[in-house]
């Protein structure tokens, strides 16, 4: 083995650049997925029964397709379809927000029913509106309870991040793998971009578990 992590010094500030457009790309798709996935958790639970059926159709597409696939559709398939040439970074954080919504509904989902049935007897036989239990009394409490699956979800799309590299996106895994390709050695420049998301992701978890602790205080 000859190993030499000196040749990549010059290169380390390009690929640090990579971690701003890694991070905005993971915050977004959160952001996005976690919003569409509280609605269609809300539309499983619903007495509509097109809404609820709805809401099961998608989560078993997106639960029932590779991930690769869908980024693949989105970015090469569009342009095709609607005449608009997507951006990479566009793809991918549409992709990955309607793919994290299938599967955060149904932790969500799951939270909702966690939450005592006797609070949303009495809130409505209280006179509070559907849509105000919902915001003020329910969905606090299941966040609150599933905290920790919404965290690891959000870790999954730090690290599945790396597919965006892909189609051309300019995140970590990108620019790991051109100055790879540039100095003709990949383990010392892919060994590196491993690293960053590695204290990424033991930040993201640091940061969870603090949060949840003062949660668990203001209880």
């Amino acid at each position: 083995m000859d190993l030499d992590f000196t040749k990549i010094l010059p290169s380390i500030p390009y690929i640090l650049q990579g971690i701003r457009v890694t991070l905005i790309f993971t915050l977004l798709s959160a952001l996005f997925g976690f919003t569409l996935g509280t609605l269609l958790s809300l539309l499983k639970i619903s007495n509509i029964k097109p809404l609820t059926w709805f809401a099961g159709v998608y989560t078993s597409i997106f639960r029932g397709t590779p991930l690769i696939l869908q980024l693949s559709l989105i970015y090469f398939a569009t342009p095709q379809i609607t005449g608009y040439a997507v951006k990479p970074i566009e793809a991918g954080v549409i992709t990955f927000a309607l793919n994290s919504a299938a599967y955060s509904s149904e932790t969500i989902r799951g939270g909702i029913m966690a939450v005592d049935k006797g609070q949303r007897e009495a809130s409505l036989s209280l006179g509070v509106p559907y849509r105000q239990m919902m915001w003020d009394i329910i969905l606090p409490q299941a966040f609150k309870n599933i905290l920790p699956a919404l965290v690891n979800e959000s870790i999954a799309l730090l690290k599945d991040s790396a597919l965006v590299s892909t189609i051309g996106a300019l995140d970590l895994m990108r620019r790991g793998v051109i100055v790879a390709a540039e100095l003709f050695i990949y383990f010392e420049p892919l060994l590196f971009v491993g690293l960053i998301y590695y204290v990424m992701v033991m930040a993201l978890t640091w940061a969870a578990q603090k949060l949840e602790m003062r949660m668990r205080r203001s209880d």
